[in-house]
């Protein structure tokens, strides 16, 4: 058995043993989630891996990405899915986390399609690979623009974690092609980005939230001003 197929079954055998069958139907409908889950909750996850990730981190860069992907595509219940961005974001894989690896990222983005896979790879995974690589900001600009409106809010989301890192005209520049948008996804994004650049820079951020007041929806006008 190869190194990649020994984690994933015992990633897998993990979480089931952990499972709570009586949790696996509420946690689905509150996720409106049509993939099954197990009935693992965060607390649980992170436990029953951290034995497996111990006995099998670091991995090499490309077996890491092979494997994540292979879990994420194979996967029969939404935990799996979770391990799969938990293993990208262990803390002894942070070095494999880069801009090479951002079409890998865009697959699980792009089927992953629901705020509780974007938001963690938005922040935590795509977040990473521009903080190292500023010429990424190209492709963010292109995402703000792009069909797929989860590219569009990760576009957004991306410098949630930067504080005074974050570059204010990337900013800008993402949010302008959603600022008429009516999808709740895009309007939440833009309000949290602008409420979490608030605590660094609140002027600029009321600044722009009077600037843009006649495009801004009432959502992402409330959640850019929620603590100002």
């Amino acid at each position: 058995m190869t190194t990649r197929r020994k984690l994933i079954r015992e990633i897998e055998a993990a979480l089931r043993a952990v499972a709570v069958p009586a949790d696996a139907e509420p946690m689905r409908a509150y996720m409106k989630s049509e993939m099954p889950y197990l009935g693992v909750k965060k607390p649980a996850r992170t436990a029953a891996l951290k034995a497996v990730f111990a006995a099998h981190l670091p991995l090499r860069e490309a077996d890491l990405w092979d494997t994540a992907l292979a879990l994420w595509k194979g996967a029969s219940h939404r935990e799996l899915r979770y391990a799969a961005t938990d293993l990208i974001r262990h803390r002894t894989h942070r070095a494999h986390v880069h801009s090479g690896h951002l079409d890998a990222a865009e697959v699980m983005i792009v089927s992953g399609a629901w705020w509780d896979h974007v938001d963690e790879i938005a922040a935590h995974v795509v977040g990473e690979m521009l903080r190292k690589d500023p010429g990424m900001k190209k492709a963010m600009r292109a995402w703000s623009t792009d069909d797929d409106l989860w590219k569009r809010r990760t576009s957004i989301l991306c410098q949630l974690r930067f504080k005074d890192a974050l570059d204010q005209a990337l900013l800008r520049d993402c949010m302008a092609p959603s600022l008429d948008a009516k999808e709740f996804f895009l309007r939440k994004a833009i309000g949290w980005a602008l409420r979490d650049h608030a605590r660094v820079d609140p002027d600029w951020v009321r600044a722009y939230v009077k600037e843009h007041e006649d495009r801004l929806s009432g959502l992402s006008r409330r959640e850019a001003l929620k603590h100002l």
